[in-house]
């Protein structure tokens, strides 16, 4: 297991330093605001002292998340299309790979009108949150119901407010695509939390043992969850047909998250009649948006055609 993670964290080094190579040779626009999550209290969170109050980055990577923070990035105004993204970097539930997955792709969103919301959540860990199971996917809630209350400030359509996750962040985003019935933070506007469309970049979908990714499944249940635990987090199981519109993309070599999780996501989904769209690589690995600049584009023709931003 040692070895597993010593694997992971140099890939995790290469995936910052091509992200950040992306970073600094694409747009160029910083971050408008960044908007703490939760205002006042914070739900599901143990009080610290000392230096447990604070995040912990570094070198584009987040460890710790104590207060959780959307990062904002708007489109020019002449260009916006009123299309919204909350951005959930992967990172197996340990790390978040912010600047690399979640930065650089906010910005590409930005150039082609999007407004985008780089989501700092609270990666699960019993020293900080009371049930770490749920606190990713409160962040996930309360961002996507921020992002909604401020669609005035922020020249967004509500109507209009998706969800991108990559790796163990397209877990969250497909949790909080399927999930979003039963609200985990306080809601009393009753905001609809339900994202209008889903983006799943190389996905952990499933928790099921033979499918998941295991880092991520224990990071994130425990070692020893309980059979109705892991079904509740297996988002293939958790699909209905008010599930929203999907794009999948994945490569089918990947070889730390297995393209079988896209796979079986397509199929729950399209069983319930959910529109889907999905684009497997036959080569590029895991973290393939690194070296393959252009897989961006089909996702913008899909978000056109679905007249999420303007077909101009």
């Amino acid at each position: 297991m040692k070895v597993k993670h010593t694997r992971r964290f140099l890939f995790l080094k290469k995936q910052v330093v091509a992200g950040l190579v992306l970073f600094l040779a694409g747009f160029t626009a910083s971050a408008q605001e960044v908007i703490d999550l939760y205002p006042g209290t914070i739900p599901n969170a143990k009080v610290f002292q000392g230096a447990n109050k604070g995040n912990l980055e570094a070198g584009g990577l987040v460890r710790r998340v104590v207060k959780p923070s959307l990062e904002v990035y708007l489109p020019a105004k002449e260009n916006a299309s009123g299309a919204a993204v909350i951005i959930c970097p992967g990172g197996s539930y340990k790390v978040i790979v912010f600047q690399g997955e979640g930065v650089a792709t906010a910005k590409e969103f930005a150039k082609n009108g999007v407004a985008a919301f780089v989501l700092k959540y609270r990666l699960p860990n019993d020293t900080i949150l009371t049930d770490k199971k749920i606190g990713p996917l409160q962040d996930a809630q309360q961002a996507i119901k921020l992002v909604r209350e401020n669609a005035a400030k922020y020249g967004i359509d509500a109507n209009k407010v998706g969800i991108v996750g990559f790796s163990a962040g397209g877990h969250l985003a497909a949790t909080a695509a399927t999930h979003f019935a039963k609200p985990l933070i306080p809601n009393p506007k009753n905001t609809n939390l339900r994202p209008d469309f889903q983006v799943v970049v190389y996905p952990v979908i499933s928790m099921q043992e033979g499918l998941t990714h295991a880092d991520s499944r224990s990071n994130l249940l425990g070692k020893n969850p309980a059979k109705e635990t892991v079904d509740l987090f297996s988002n293939e199981l958790q699909v209905t047909a008010n599930t929203p519109p999907t794009y999948i993309t994945h490569a089918a070599d990947d070889k730390l998250v297995d393209v079988d999780n896209s796979i079986a996501y397509f199929q729950k989904l399209r069983n319930q009649s959910v529109e889907v769209e999905m684009h497997i690589y036959p080569k590029g690995g895991h973290g393939f948006i690194f070296k393959q600049k252009d897989w961006i584009e089909p996702l913008f023709l899909w978000m056109k055609k679905n007249n999420w931003i303007n077909n101009n």
